[in-house]
């Protein structure tokens, strides 16, 4: 798992989406203060383009809490297909782990990775552990029946704020039980995702 010492000061850097823990009404009055003051002081704005692909690639991983390795190798199977940002969208959203938040399981992408890490979560009936495990149509994701009394489960509510959040066309959840069916491949919408792809297939193609 990707360990980060300062969420925060990543945040600054790679902009507050890439960790829920930062997505506040307080970090952006924090962030909004800083741009101001950096404005004040004449700060440099812009960037090499070096520097925005690897700032664009970092977002990334981030994101998906993934190793630079892991985020490697996805791009360069992505890269052999004909939409070569669809296909990696599509490989980050069909791990185990982005599936269970997604699919409100778990409140973020971290805790979903600890829950599967932690044996949680089986896929067709099947305990799995490995967080980047590729999920397909069909699969039946559900929280393991002797973990059902866990902590981390118990408040799970359709009425919780958690459980508000949007669930992806592709997914169909069933929260009194706690399970989740994939219903096809996971959406790719630029517009929606907030993360250039395109930019990050440059960084590697350096």
């Amino acid at each position: 798992m990707l360990q980060v010492k300062s969420k925060y000061k990543v945040a600054k850097r790679l902009g507050p989406a890439v960790f829920e823990k930062t997505q506040t009404q307080k970090f952006a009055l924090s962030e909004a203060r800083s741009k101001a003051s950096k404005k004040t002081r004449g700060g440099r704005g812009g960037g090499s383009d070096y520097g925005k692909q690897l700032l664009e690639k970092q977002r990334v991983r981030y994101t998906y809490g993934l190793s630079e390795r892991q985020l490697s190798n996805y791009a360069e199977k992505a890269f052999e297909q004909a939409d070569p940002s669809k296909a990696l969208h599509q490989a980050l959203e069909s791990r185990l782990d982005s599936a269970v938040y997604r699919a409100g399981l778990a409140s973020t992408r971290r805790a979903a990775r600890q829950v599967v890490s932690h044996g949680h979560i089986t896929v067709g009936g099947v305990r799995v552990t490995i967080p980047s495990h590729r999920i397909r149509t069909a699969d039946i994701l559900a929280v393991r029946e002797g973990s059902r009394t866990s902590p981390l489960f118990a408040g799970l509510t359709e009425d919780t704020e958690e459980m508000r959040r949007a669930i992806p066309q592709w997914l169909e959840v069933d929260l009194s039980n706690l399970r989740a069916e994939i219903k096809g491949e996971p959406s790719y919408n630029p517009a929606e995702i907030g993360l250039d792809y395109a930019t990050v297939f440059e960084f590697y193609s350096r």
